[in-house]
């Protein structure tokens, strides 16, 4: 048994406790918000994120950074990705330096470009080294993952020993997780398959077809895996949990929050009326804007990134950013 600290309480940090639990850890989840650390003291439900999903009395929350952390031997980073640079450097001072740091949060940071795995080994280079850190990632939607579902995911680290270490913690009888020693590539299709989702829910919303879609998610993972092979990223990783599996669920669940987005945009909605209508935080538009830029910037062809983000950030039709797509100059299918 582990003492594991699980900062962000929103729904995939509440799932997370759970299996934890179920696993025979002792849990301690941080939450920003006073009324989440009651709600699930008092009540054992989050009030705010999962609220169908019954608590076990041993997990415990806390909005104190240093009672979350006291004694921890792992410390799961569950925050949006926006947040996470923040965060670590709120969280730096009460580290031991003994912690394995897992994040869970997916996307790549603006300006600096980095994953979120290597925004903490920034922030903690002077506590904790980078081999003491991992990430989880996988179609793992949390609504599914709070109740049991099946759900098989990957753990990747920049050392052998720490990804054996996040698998043999998280593994449960219905959360089953492999072992991935590319941290790049897993990071990357983790991350970009969100903007893929959002283009996944603009093709439902404006009801262009299944024979889209499925185009869709194929040039999708073309992209993803282009833009992982450049950064050092192994091709195989992209036919895994972290590639096509993500991409996958995340283009195609109803539980899928950019897909969610993508659809109401489909639809003729405004992107600032349905983020001002959301609790929770769909990663795939501000990822939209980094990869979009990173790609600029290294003059690396993207072109359902760049429709994306035209139609996020450009104010560009959905139809006119299809016809774009739909009419670039003839080429082969596979090309990297």
């Amino acid at each position: 048994m582990k003492k594991i600290s699980i900062i962000g309480s929103g729904s995939f940090g509440t799932a997370l406790s759970l299996i934890l639990a179920k696993g025979g850890h002792e849990v301690i989840l941080w939450a920003r918000e006073p009324e989440v650390a009651e709600g699930i003291n008092e009540n054992h439900v989050n009030p705010s994120y999962l609220s169908d999903v019954h608590l076990p009395d041993t997990i415990v929350c806390t909005t104190d950074f240093r009672d979350a952390l006291m004694g921890a031997e792992m410390v799961v980073i569950a925050t949006p990705s926006h947040a996470v640079r923040e965060v670590a450097e709120q969280i730096k001072e009460y580290l031991t330096g003994n912690e394995v740091i897992v994040t869970v949060s997916k996307g790549i940071e603006q300006d600096t470009f980095m994953t979120m795995s290597q925004v903490l080994a920034d922030v903690l280079k002077e506590k904790i080294i980078d081999d003491q850190i991992g990430v989880l990632y996988g179609p793992s939607h949390a609504e599914e993952v709070g109740h049991f579902k099946p759900t098989t995911v990957v753990a990747a680290a920049y050392s052998k020993s720490t990804s054996r270490a996040i698998q043999n913690t998280f593994m449960t009888p219905m959360f089953r997780v492999y072992l991935n020693h590319d941290i790049v590539g897993v990071e990357i299709g983790g991350s970009v398959k969100n903007v893929m989702a959002i283009a996944a829910g603009i093709v439902d919303g404006a009801e262009l077809g299944d024979n889209a879609k499925a185009a869709l998610i194929t040039r999708g993972l073309h992209e993803m895996k282009r833009m992982g092979m450049l950064l050092g990223a192994s091709q195989d990783t992209f036919s895994g949990l972290t590639g096509m599996g993500d991409l996958i669920v995340t283009c195609t669940s109803r539980h899928s929050r950019n897909r969610y987005v993508g659809y109401r945009i489909g639809q003729g909605e405004n992107l600032k009326t349905i983020i001002d209508g959301m609790n929770m935080v769909a990663e795939g538009i501000k990822t939209a804007r980094s990869v979009y830029q990173w790609a600029e910037r290294n003059r690396v062809e993207m072109p359902i990134t760049q429709a994306v983000y035209k139609v996020l950030f450009q104010e560009v039709e959905p139809g006119d950013a299809l016809y774009e797509l739909m009419t670039r100059n003839a080429k082969e299918e596979i090309m990297i």
